[in-house]
């Protein structure tokens, strides 16, 4: 088991507070290393810091930052190695996820309404904000005698097309109807550039970059959407939150040693169909 152990790693999430977010964070607790949760809001970042600290009796680290704006990445990046000295991991897991909108009037999510400045910030957050903290935390793991290991989430979505299918609502015409918005589909391919560009560039520092695609994560959805959805997965469910704890932890670890630029599908099989 010791292949797998993350003792005295320090290790970056972003979007940490967010649904996936949280579970990478225990993972990385689980497996013994010391999270550092990086998200947009301190009182929200605090309050998940100090349940995690009642669990797990550990060192956590917790700050708000924006990773669209670069001062404050290059600021907190200078933080982190004055109180650590190092940074031995990263995952890059912050992005918004565009909102599947159903309208009566104007469907906003739909390619000919969406705006340029939706566009915008979804893009700064995922890939712009993951180019910045590649830019800093990125090259502070670089600068480790023994490397250390960046994990980008992207999803399945950035294999395979979203079927709009899934969203389609019985009465409403063509122009109303929901439909997975645009920039998912961009932001989660642009991910998986960015992983296969740094697992070349520091590789020689022994930096591995991987990417992990998710499938469809249980959350509230309504059994409509599931049943749909779950037909076009060999498994035939939804994935529970924590499932990508084993993954997560295998690619940031030893275990995973000559595993460099890999692009996993974490999807119950959807991607193989």
């Amino acid at each position: 088991m010791d292949l797998f152990t993350l003792k005295n790693k320090i290790i970056i999430v972003t979007g940490a507070s967010g649904l996936l977010g949280r579970e990478h964070v225990k993972a990385i607790l689980i497996a013994g290393g010391t999270p550092i949760l990086l998200d947009l809001n301190q009182n929200v970042i605090d309050k998940q810091v100090e349940e995690l600290k009642l669990i797990y009796k550990t060192e956590i680290g917790g700050y708000a930052v924006d990773i669209t704006k670069e001062e404050q990445v290059k600021v907190n990046c200078l933080e982190l190695m004055k109180k650590y000295g190092k940074i031995d991991g990263l995952v890059n897991n912050a992005a918004n996820n565009p909102k599947v909108e159903e309208s009566e009037e104007v469907n906003f999510s739909r390619l000919e309404n969406f705006s340029v400045e939706t566009w915008t910030k979804d893009l700064d957050v995922a890939l712009k904000g993951t180019f910045l903290c590649l830019k800093y935390y990125g090259f502070q793991i670089s600068n480790n005698i023994e490397g250390g290991s960046i994990v980008n989430i992207s999803s399945d979505l950035g294999l395979i097309a979203p079927d709009q299918r899934l969203y389609y609502k019985a009465g409403l015409k063509e122009s109303l109807q929901p439909v997975k918005p645009i920039t998912y589909s961009v932001v989660k391919t642009g991910v998986i550039g960015l992983t296969k560009y740094i697992s070349t560039y520091w590789a020689e520092k022994n930096v591995r970059c991987n990417a992990i695609c998710p499938g469809g994560v249980e959350n509230n959805q309504t059994s409509d959407f599931v049943e749909k959805l779950i037909e076009r997965i060999p498994m035939r469910r939804m994935a529970k939150q924590n499932e990508y704890q084993g993954v997560l932890i295998f690619l940031l670890s030893s275990a995973s040693s000559y595993i460099n630029g890999a692009i996993i599908s974490a999807d119950g099989g959807r991607t193989a169909w």
